[in-house]
């Protein structure tokens, strides 16, 4: 396939998970209803962020023309979509939930395109060559274990939200995490700033819709989430920061510069 078509095809799948993205973010009933069970605005605000990462990240890939790039948004779904196909099985198996079914299909098919996706592109050269900046690595390495023990936490339930979460959603939600450490870790592995890129700006495109929601939420939290909020809040801005002076100010990895291989 041609890196041209490949691009025409990243891009716009960037477009349609950003208006999807929209559908949930102002909880559109076309977009919400395609989540497996009813939730609250928050978790819908959180899908929202989740899918306006991956939207902007293939955007990125796809206007850059760096399809080089698309392993690690792969490996990231990949493992998305093991934990969720997993788990409606079970729902629907074990539980006698059949009208999940469907999700655990849609998992199985988005496991078996993401993991095509991933052993097909990583054939593929990187247009730019840069390293990864030594503290990018580092917060990546930072990122990798706080997903880990965050979507471990999730998927057992433990309360780390800054709010009461379902218990389904909580389980995907952890399945989310754990395949967003991989995609951090991709980076970490492969350090060249196009393996760095893509997660830079994933993380802004997360923290921008989530930060003024969350700090407006200081004023409602109940006291025994406070903690939590702090914690979230802490990474947002941590992340953002990174994000913020190694993809506009710094001057060896900002926008405008390039490396060619």
């Amino acid at each position: 396939m041609k890196r041209m078509t490949v691009n025409g095809v990243v891009f716009l799948l960037g477009i349609l998970m950003l208006l999807l993205a929209f559908g949930f973010i102002f909880r559109i009933p076309i977009a919400t209803a395609l989540w497996p069970w009813p939730d609250g605005r928050l978790s819908h605000l959180f899908i929202g962020s989740i899918l306006v990462a991956a939207s902007v990240a293939a955007l990125w890939i796809g206007g850059a023309g760096e399809p080089g790039a698309l392993p690690a948004g792969a490996l990231n779904v990949f493992v998305i979509a093991i934990g969720s196909s997993i788990y409606f099985f079970e729902l629907a198996f074990r539980e006698g939930r059949s009208d999940l079914l469907p999700f655990g299909f849609v998992s199985v098919l988005s496991l078996l395109a993401s993991g095509i996706t991933f052993l097909w592109s990583r054939r593929l050269s990187l247009h730019d060559t840069r390293p990864t900046p030594l503290l990018v690595r580092l917060s990546f390495g930072i990122f990798f274990v706080a997903l880990i023990l965050a979507g471990g936490a999730l998927i057992l339930r433990a309360p780390i939200f800054p709010w009461a979460l379902n218990p389904d959603s909580s389980v995907l939600f952890g399945c989310i995490f754990i395949g967003d450490a991989f995609y951090f870790l991709h980076g970490l592995l492969y350090p060249s700033w196009h393996n760095a890129c893509g997660q830079l700006l994933s993380f802004l495109a997360y923290d921008l819709v989530l930060i003024g929601p969350f700090l407006s939420l200081f004023k409602t939290v109940e006291p025994d989430f406070f903690l939590n909020l702090i914690v979230y809040i802490t990474v947002l801005v941590f992340s953002g920061l990174i994000a913020v002076y190694f993809l506009f100010i710094n001057l060896q990895t900002r926008f405008g510069t390039y490396s060619k291989a």
